[in-house]
Formats: structure tokens, sequence, C-alpha cells
């Protein structure tokens, strides 16, 4: 690649349950003239209003709980208690992605059930539309645990490798590089999110000249991106740590402690235990 060119497109409006997302997309991109290889980035947002995934404000803390298979840390605040989650996609998050922002008034959004089925279902359509391999990705915002500030990242792909590994590959020193894996998916989507912005009313962004990226509709989605429980390191917040660790401390001290255990004298563990 020695150009990439990315802009958004006008055209979309306001979108609501039961909208075709996919034509409306395919209109709004048709004077654009798609070429092969293009990527087009939709916002989760849009996505999430066309499959009637919005609710009451009211409801907002429930939706969270409901849309939460793991916690992952918790943090309380004067108005309230902040929640880093995980969801049933795997996607780890504050509340979730339950979001009140580009969404009329009194109403939260939830992330779609499934953004790599979304992202399928419009590269399927705009494919067979336009008759060009398009690669689509589903963007939300996501916060990073070592940097301040927020950015866009893929939680739905379709049609395009979303990670590219690098192992066994040489540097300019030729070096082999031995564990570099580059979010292709990820980075497009922060790319999308530097021209459309959070307040444009743009949530459509083409990204043209990554077309070696652009694959067939069999490529794994965004869910690939997610690190699985055994390689991730920081699968709890530190309050969380200390309290798993304290109980499991505490486990350990009753159970030598117990009949049976060797000797009848209390753990000096047990005894650091208890209170003063």
């Amino acid at each position: 690649m020695s150009r990439l060119e990315a802009w958004s497109v006008d055209g979309i409006g306001e979108i609501v349950a039961g909208d075709d997302l996919a034509r409306i997309v395919g209109d709004a991109i048709a004077p654009h003239a798609p070429t092969e290889g293009d990527v087009v980035v939709v916002t989760s947002k849009v996505v999430s209003k066309a499959e009637g995934r919005m609710r009451q404000a009211v409801d907002r803390e429930q939706a969270i709980t409901d849309e939460t298979v793991r916690v992952v840390a918790s943090r309380a605040h004067p108005g309230g208690v902040t929640r880093i989650v995980q969801d049933r996609n795997g996607f780890v998050m504050a509340a979730a992605g339950v979001d009140a922002s580009n969404t009329p008034e009194g109403t939260i959004l939830l992330l779609p059930v499934d953004p790599d089925a979304s992202a399928l279902a419009l590269a399927t359509a705009l494919r067979d539309r336009f008759q060009v391999a398009i690669g689509v990705v589903v963007s939300d915002t996501f916060g990073r645990p070592w940097r301040a500030g927020q950015t866009d990242v893929a939680i739905g792909a379709a049609g395009l490798r979303v990670i590219e590994p690098l192992a066994g590959s040489v540097d300019t020193h030729g070096r082999p590089l031995v564990v570099s894996a580059a979010a292709v998916a990820d980075e497009i989507a922060s790319t999308a999110e530097l021209v459309a912005g959070k307040t444009s009313g743009r949530p459509v962004t083409i990204v043209r000249g990554l077309g070696r990226h652009v694959l067939g509709l069999g490529e794994p989605g965004a869910r690939a991106l997610v690190r699985d429980a055994d390689s991730d390191m920081f699968r709890l917040g530190s309050a969380e740590a200390h309290a798993e660790g304290f109980a499991a401390g505490l486990a350990a001290a009753r159970s030598a402690d117990a009949p049976g255990a060797d000797g009848d004298t209390p753990s000096h563990a047990q005894e650091d235990l208890r209170p003063a």
C-alpha cells in the first residue's frame, strides 16, 4: 500500500427499527462508485437502531446487567458505579457498550446482538448490488486500559482480513518477527472515526486502498480479535484481583485448620487473617 483514502458519506439520515440498512448504505455510497477492495465502515449505532436495540434510558443499569457475562472491574464515583464488563461477544468495555449518545432523548442503545453477522449481511448485500468485493467493518468506541482517551475499534467485520500475523517475516534489518500481528480491522475502524467524527451525522465511511486485505466472505469476523482467557493477563481489575486473592488465601487457611489437616493448631496464615 502506498496510498490510503478515507471519507465519510452523506445521505444516511435517522435510522429506525426495521429500516433496510443495506439499501440505505448502498444508496449513500453509490455516488462514490464503489471499487473492488473498498472497505465500508458503519458505526454500531446505526446498526443497533436498524435492529431495534433501543431501550428507555431509565433501564440503563438493568440493560448493562443483562448484557454482562462477566464483571472485569468496577469503581464507585459520585455519580454511581462504572462497570467494565465482558459481553456475550467477548468484548471488554465500559457499561457493556450501552450508550446514550447519538440516540433520541430518553433512550439508550445496546450493541448489536451479533455484530459479525450484521457485518456479513451488509457485505453480502453490497457485493450483490455493486458486483465488486467490498469489506465491511462495524465500529464502536472503546477506552484503553493504559492510555487516555478513546478510539474506534471493529466489533463486527466481514469480507476482510481482520488480523495480519507477521510472525515468520523479517524487519528492515533482517531480524525475524516472532509475535507481531497487525489488528487490521481495528486500524480501519479508527481511520474511519478520524474522518467521520462523533458529531457529523455521517455514520458511514469508505476506506480505499486496502484491497489486499479484502477477501472472501468466509473470513473470520471481528470476534477473532478477542483475546482468549488463557492469553489474557489482565482479566480482573486491581480491586477484584485483590478480593479474589484474599478469598483464596482465607479458604486455604481454613482448609489448613480443618479437622484432619496436619496438626490441630490453627495455622499462622489463619491467625493473620483473623480480626484483631
